[in-house]
């Protein structure tokens, strides 16, 4: 089985509560999860979220929707994907989304997942070298991988990202990357500001009727021809 997990929360200093926030008529979560639903390679999803009470909104809209959810610790990502790995079942890999990911690509998400079948790489992913919009990172990690970095005693600071261990020590967990063709690394499609969620509103008002299973290549042909969210596309 290979999990998607999707990390989100309410509790955004800069957008308090986006992943609830409206975006082409449902909430930017929902949005994100609908996209999953596109990727061949993944057999479940979970979002996993944390047991403070302002995540309780969040949880139970989730769950009034049929969408599997895993609470855990707040600042402890890395024990969180753990736990949530394990109580989901037997998984062989781990994808990885953020909840600020409304473009995320289900074509490149099943990409990641073959590569890291055929490689049995530890770790896949598109980060390193960086040549992909921000906002369009794809990680997967072998389970077992996950496990023992979880297991690894170590300062809070570096179990805030539950990768940074495993992309901090290549000799001991195998990893494989892809890139684009084209540097896009200076683009930035993430969602963390009520500008970046304007951007978002706007690529999902120029291309979600016509087809809600739109892709990275379709966004980038919309910004081309759009300066007013040209403007707004480009990391700070």
């Amino acid at each position: 089985m290979t999990l998607a997990i999707v990390q989100a929360r309410m509790g955004s200093t800069r957008l308090p509560g986006k992943a609830l926030a409206p975006l082409a008529g449902a909430p930017l979560i929902w949005r994100q999860l609908e996209r999953l639903k596109g990727a061949r390679t993944l057999t479940r999803v979970v979002v996993a979220t944390s047991n403070e009470p302002g995540d309780d909104a969040l949880a139970a809209w989730l769950v009034s929707q049929g969408q599997a959810v895993f609470r855990g610790a707040p600042s402890d990502l890395l024990d969180r994907f753990a736990r949530c790995a394990v109580s989901a079942g037997p998984a062989s890999h781990i994808v990885r989304i953020k909840g600020d990911q409304p473009f995320v690509d289900p074509r490149m998400i099943d990409e990641a997942v073959r590569m890291a079948r055929v490689s049995g790489a530890d770790y896949v992913s598109n980060r390193d070298p960086a040549s992909f919009p921000k906002g369009m990172e794809i990680e997967v990690i072998a389970t077992p991988a996950l496990i023992a970095a979880a297991a690894e005693p170590r300062e809070m600071m570096a179990r805030v990202s539950p990768t940074a261990f495993i992309r901090a020590n290549p000799g001991r967990f195998s990893q494989a990357s892809f890139s684009h063709p084209r540097d896009l690394s200076a683009l930035d499609w993430r969602v963390k500001t009520a500008a970046d969620l304007a951007f978002a509103r706007g690529v999902y008002g120029a291309l979600y009727a016509a087809d809600p299973g739109f892709g990275m290549a379709d966004v980038l042909d919309i910004v081309g021809g759009r300066q007013d969210l040209a403007k707004i596309s480009f990391a700070a």
